[in-house]
């Protein structure tokens, strides 16, 4: 198969790509390699397939040929307000519509990766799918709103599309902002590590291999919208706990006020795509963050 993978040099996008071609798929990939993701850190990882420079906000799209689209290219990060609003509007919501329209012109099926941040602070846990959506920051609302862009180009146009929220995925070449990245960089660096509010907010972690195998079931026979969550819900304090155990040595934590816009828990019910594709989350929290530590020990290493 012929597939096309959008943010194939971002963090989910090249491992997601490396499994397609270890299974004998043919992979495309499309990037912009913007700033906000460390331009070199995209090109380690996308070093070994196909990856063309386009910008989906801007440049002509052509799917003809594929098989099937991955669309994971997007602005990400829940701090989203103020001035950075136009990025998450251009780059994910004009972007996604550029994407749907040329998948629906071609008849190409598209997986498109959202978010938990759709729920906000959902109203049960676990959370399903049927939940209400009630996001609380401007990077919630536009993965919203792209899914209603795909249900509108389904109805209107015959768009084939499958949904995935990605519930707080981790592993190695995480982005450089994201939590476990700045705690794993910090406790091999021996630098210090900002911890946002009290440590009491808890995250569903999700592996990232685990999240490229979720997309790689839903191209094949997913329909509809499934969450992708880990089994394992922790919270801030107790993921340092975790990696200060395995790493055998104390993290220096300095502590910030909270973040606007950033939800207080997250726990996936994953019980919707457990029985239609048969996924489940297969990697411990502790083997992951074993596998994360180990990887920026490598890059520090390198350096």
């Amino acid at each position: 198969m012929r597939y096309v993978v959008t943010g194939a040099a971002g963090f989910i996008g090249s491992h997601l790509a490396d499994t397609l071609q270890e299974q004998g798929h043919q992979v495309v990939g499309i990037d912009c390699f913007t700033d906000y993701y460390d331009p070199v850190r995209k090109e380690e990882n996308s070093r070994g397939f196909d990856v063309r420079r386009l910008d989906l906000a801007a440049d002509d799209l052509d799917f003809a040929g594929f098989d099937g689209i991955f669309h994971l290219a997007g602005q990400p990060g829940v701090r989203s307000f103020g001035a950075v609003f136009d990025d998450y509007v251009r780059r994910n919501l004009l972007a996604s519509q550029r994407v749907f329209d040329a998948a629906a012109t071609v008849g190409v099926r598209v997986v498109f990766a959202s978010s938990s941040s759709v729920y906000g602070d959902a109203e049960s846990y676990p959370t399903p799918e049927d939940a209400p959506a009630r996001p609380i920051s401007p990077y919630g609302i536009t993965k919203l709103g792209c899914e209603h862009l795909a249900h509108a180009y389904a109805q209107s146009f015959g768009l084939d599309c499958v949904v995935l929220r990605y519930f707080t995925v981790y592993g190695p070449r995480q982005r450089p902002d994201m939590a476990l990245t700045r705690m794993v960089e910090a406790l091999v660096s021996g630098g210090s590590y900002e911890l946002y509010g009290d440590g009491t907010r808890s995250r569903s972690f999700t592996y990232v291999s685990d999240a490229a195998e979720a997309a790689i079931a839903a191209m094949a026979r997913g329909r509809g919208t499934y969450n992708v969550g880990g089994g394992e819900e922790a919270t801030m304090n107790q993921v340092i706990a975790l990696l200060e155990s395995i790493a055998g040595r104390p993290l220096d934590v300095r502590r910030g006020p909270e973040a606007a816009g950033d939800v207080r828990r997250t726990m996936a019910d994953v019980s919707r795509i457990k029985a239609e594709l048969g996924w489940q989350p297969s990697v411990a929290l502790d083997d992951g963050l074993h596998a994360e530590l180990e990887w920026a020990s490598g890059r520090v290493g390198a350096r």
